[in-house]
């Protein structure tokens, strides 16, 4: 996707229709994104089956082992990314521009960051656009006109907003056809996928949950269960950090 060469890009707003308190901000993307964009509806974790999360969800399939099982919301979450990567693939795009409904954007800097993204987006490429800080240890691989595009030590979590290459959503519907974990978890196991998203910084993108009602993922714990959760997910990162060092040897 060198400078000056057309590619055919489309953005894809991730909307589950049963939320209707982001609505607006969808009908404010669809007026903002700097590509034509339509809307895809969101995989339902309410309206699945046991037998349909089954058909998708299998505990400890891949290294290190997730800790925790999904719920619900997790599945239909990953389900909705795999529905954008086929899109991307069968309308034979050159990437996907694909953003979930609850982000808001800075438009005049998220115009400059997209560039950027783009001039990144080559080959098996995925990058991210986050709605807060890169955190870790990371390398800058480009920059101009006050944006970096760099790429983490380890992949950072989230899926708000990306640019996702043809090559690589064909990459990744192959490899997840059956998934044990949530998609971004997924997506930072780069021994497995060969892919190494990087993170355009600043992102002009900001993250709008609490002010579009909520988060439509996460559930209520006891103390102990936070307890216990986060002792395990130190663990499960501890051995993330660990493979992640190892692939970039």
């Amino acid at each position: 996707m060198a400078k000056g060469f057309k590619v055919k890009i489309e953005g894809f707003i991730i909307h589950l229709q049963r939320a209707t308190a982001r609505r607006q901000q969808v009908d404010h993307l669809l007026k903002e994104l700097p590509v034509k964009a339509s809307v895809v509806d969101a995989v339902d974790g309410q309206a699945m089956s046991d037998e349909e999360i089954a058909g998708h969800y299998v505990k400890e399939l891949h290294r290190p082992a997730y800790p925790f099982a999904l719920r619900k919301s997790e599945v239909a979450c990953f389900l909705s990314h795999r529905k954008v990567w086929r899109m991307i693939v069968e309308r034979g795009l050159d990437a996907g521009l694909i953003i979930e409904d609850d982000v808001a954007l800075d438009v005049a800097l998220f115009g400059r960051c997209f560039e950027m993204g783009k001039a990144a987006c080559k080959g098996a490429a995925y990058v991210q656009f986050q709605t807060r800080p890169v955190k870790g240890a990371f390398r800058t691989v480009a920059r101009g006109d006050g944006i970096d595009v760099v790429s983490p030590e380890i992949t950072q979590l989230r899926t708000s907003a990306q640019l996702v290459s043809r090559e690589t959503a064909e990459k990744l519907l192959s490899l997840s056809e059956r998934f044990d974990r949530p998609v971004d978890t997924f997506l930072q196991m780069r021994w497995l996928t060969g892919i190494t998203p990087v993170c355009v910084v600043p992102s002009g993108v900001s993250d709008r949950t609490q002010e579009t009602g909520g988060s439509t993922i996460q559930g209520g714990k006891t103390p102990w269960q936070r307890v216990s959760r986060e002792y395990h997910r130190f663990m499960y990162r501890q051995a993330v950090r660990r493979l992640s060092a190892a692939d970039r040897c």
